[in-house]
């Protein structure tokens, strides 16, 4: 089970990783809290966007 949740967290820290460079947030391993509140949520955004396209791909929504 532990290396379930370890690939889980490894594969949403790559997820991050990835719409925070779309974005244009430059996030580093580790702590974040320099971020200010506008990137932190432009990265979240942009997660939530993405999460959605793909459930809209998925069931042939678009």
């Amino acid at each position: 089970m532990a290396s379930k949740n370890s690939s889980t967290k490894a594969a949403l820290q790559q997820f991050k990783m990835e719409a925070a460079n779309e974005v244009g947030v430059n996030l580093k391993d580790g702590y974040n809290g320099d971020l200010t509140s506008r990137q932190a949520g432009s990265v979240g955004g942009q997660m939530v966007k993405k999460m959605i396209d793909a459930y809209e791909t998925e069931k042939g929504l678009k």
